[in-house]
């Protein structure tokens, strides 16, 4: 260690020159030291509030981990490695959080709190002492300049003698303070470097500590964890990479197509037109009226499906019904010197819609599609029979089966099958959420003031079929969806159908439902609406395969139907209802009138049942409150029920 320079103490009473000169030099090196510390403070105080900020960004950083979970994402399947990879990082984190306060804490006792005890204290006190001596040194000096103008006449020794003992005094003052400051500046020589050693040891070993306390937590438990999790990045980034070129092939494939695929109307002249169509999607432009004489056009998504044509606005989820096919009528018009422009009539014979094609192959085939759907419609006795079950350009098409939303949890409780769903219902089977959606939001003002005649309803309100029915049962229904299905030799695709359905409504916010009235009879199952009494949808009694209500919400209920293709194949489709009762009701008055379906031809057995079940007045059979019944049934099951007392 180096010697270090000293003020003399013994010269402290002499005050010479050379002694202030000296002085001189420590004073400009306490100064120099005084704003040099300063600036070291703020230089730690720094380094501090990195370190509390350190702390609260991990701990910030904890929780947005945990929040990843809670993220409703609109893809969100296979996330489940990630799920538990980030909270593995969040109890980490948690972790490196304790360590990092306990940092912090070290830096402010061992680094920040020892300069500023050193600038309180010893520079101060330096600071204090000067001033004191410079106002020993004033006094001393008045004391003299006043004792030095003395007269010399012997009649003035009184004066002379108080003035003298002012002199002492003052001496004797500026000597002690003197003496007090000249200690304090050689003190600071040795405190100066205490005070830069002292917040450096503390902040080495705040972070030695810090450094091993964390080596020992992470070291031997994450090693293996972070090999599986860099694993796991790299075989997503190898999926990546090999998406990526695929994705670039098939870029450079379809950006090397002939330019005539971005022309509209290329092929104007010749035409390869398709007039046998039976099912038409595309863009087309929609004629409104906004006035008296003027009109917009409006480009939709129109699509036919089951006989109707149905329109779809971008982004929408679903489509809505526009213009029922059945029995209406198309041809080409001239309209506000627009090309490839035709109208499609009702079956009165009232002007109903006007569209527009892109192009002429377009403008063909739509009126050749739209004309062989009117056409099947009419010739055939039952429109059900070409109604398709589904279609992918009006519902969602989405695979239900990792969805999380508690209907999806309420309706897999259901699911006992051993069976595979992809054996019940095909993966991305669209999902229809409305049998008819409000005419009202894609009603032209060309059009009349209802649909006619949609999904082959009639507007005579009576139904025949109810006045020679022994079974008349009505229930209150709300249609939450229906879909395609691949079987119907078992009820566990009722219930995956509720699943999906329920499961898709939640994910696309589809809260709206249609309410109906369904009457059972002993021959059909009608959907009748509550206030026009006009009959929405109806199904024969002897198509209905599979019915049955949910094991956990006893109002859902649902059945399969079975119809005929015009091809000579069948279809099965499921429809899934909400009940303002329980579902084992509408099942048990399904089951009651195939049953009777299946005794009319046996007098003895009609007899039987009639004397087993309740009747009205007017000879039909009745429902009681507590009639039990199964949840599911098919044609083949005998689910009699008896009757109270």
């Amino acid at each position: 260690m180096p010697a270090v320079d000293k003020l003399l103490l013994e010269e402290a009473l002499q005050d010479s020159p050379q002694t202030r000169s000296l002085l001189s030099v420590f004073e400009e090196d306490a100064g120099t030291l005084t704003d040099y510390t300063n600036q070291l403070l703020q230089a730690m105080q720094r380094v501090y509030g990195a370190q509390n900020e350190m702390c609260l960004a991990t701990q910030q950083l904890s929780k947005q981990l945990l929040a990843y979970e809670k993220q409703n994402f609109a893809l969100g399947k296979g996330d489940e490695e990630v799920i538990s990879t980030l909270h593995y990082f969040s109890k980490v984190m948690e972790e490196l959080n304790g360590l990092h306060t306990e940092l912090a804490k070290q830096l402010a006792d061992t680094m920040v709190l020892p300069v500023i005890q050193f600038r309180e204290k010893d520079l101060t006190e330096v600071s204090t002492l000067k001033d004191l001596f410079g106002l020993a040194s004033n006094e001393h000096d008045l004391s003299m300049a006043k004792y030095s103008r003395l007269p010399k006449k012997r009649e003035n020794e009184r004066v002379k003698t108080e003035v003298g003992k002012e002199v002492a005094s003052a001496r004797r003052k500026q000597h002690l303070s003197s003496l007090q400051y000249y200690c304090a500046l050689n003190a600071l020589q040795y405190r100066k470097r205490v005070a830069m050693m002292d917040p450096l040891i503390g902040f080495a070993h705040g972070q030695i500590n810090f450094f091993k306390r964390g080596a020992e937590m992470f070291s031997k438990s994450m090693d293996g964890f972070l090999s599986s999790v860099t694993g796991m990045v790299q075989s997503i980034q190898v999926e990546l990479e090999a998406e990526a070129d695929k994705m670039r092939v098939s870029q450079q494939e379809l950006l090397s197509v002939d330019e005539s695929v971005y022309t509209p109307d290329s092929d104007a002249a010749t035409p390869q037109i398709n007039r046998n169509l039976i099912q038409k999607a595309g863009y087309l432009n929609l004629r409104n009226k906004t006035g008296l004489v003027t009109t917009t056009w409006e480009r939709l998504y129109f699509f036919t499906q089951g006989g109707n044509l149905m329109c779809q606005p971008r982004g929408a989820v679903a489509g809505g019904l526009i213009q029922d096919l059945d029995n209406c009528s198309v041809m080409a018009v001239d309209c506000e010197d627009r090309r490839y422009c035709f109208q499609i009539s009702t079956p009165s014979g009232k002007p109903g819609i006007i569209l527009q094609a892109e192009s002429r192959k377009e403008y063909e085939e739509w009126i050749c599609a739209v004309n062989n759907i009117s056409r099947q419609i009419y010739l055939t006795d039952n429109p059900e029979v070409i109604r398709a079950p589904a279609c992918q350009h009006c519902t969602a098409s989405q695979n239900m089966k990792n969805s999380d939303t508690e209907n999806d949890k309420i309706v897999s409780q259901a699911v006992g099958s051993a069976l595979d769903t992809e054996e019940l219902i095909a993966p991305g089977t669209p999902i229809q959420f409305d049998i008819v959606l409000p005419a009202s939001e894609f009603l032209d003002q060309n059009r009349g003031s209802r649909r006619t005649n949609p999904f082959g309803e009639t507007e005579d309100a009576s139904f025949p079929e109810a006045e020679d029915s022994l079974l008349q049962q009505m229930f209150i229904v709300r249609f939450l969806g229906s879909m395609a299905v691949k079987t119907d030799h078992t009820t566990e695709v009722i219930y995956e159908a509720m699943r999906q359905v329920l499961a898709a409504r939640a994910i696309h916010n589809i809260f709206r439902t249609t309410e109906s009235h369904l009457m059972v009879t002993s021959q059909t199952l009608r959907l009748i609406d509550p206030q026009t009494q006009v009959s929405r949808a109806c199904f024969e009694l002897t198509s209905v395969t599979q019915f049955a209500a949910h094991q956990e919400n006893k109002r859902l209920v649902g059945f399969v139907i079975r119809v005929p293709e015009s091809t000579g194949e069948e279809s099965l489709s499921t429809y899934i209802f909400e009940s303002n009762s329980e579902g084992e009701k509408i099942c048990y008055a399904i089951n009651l009138g195939k049953e009777i379906i299946e005794v009319q031809k046996d007098p003895e057995a009609l007899a039987q049942l009639m004397l087993s079940v309740p009747l009205t007045n007017d000879g039909k059979y009745v429902l009681l409150n507590d009639q039990p019944g199964d949840t599911g049934g098919s044609p083949g099951d005998s689910r009699g029920a008896e009757s109270e007392a």
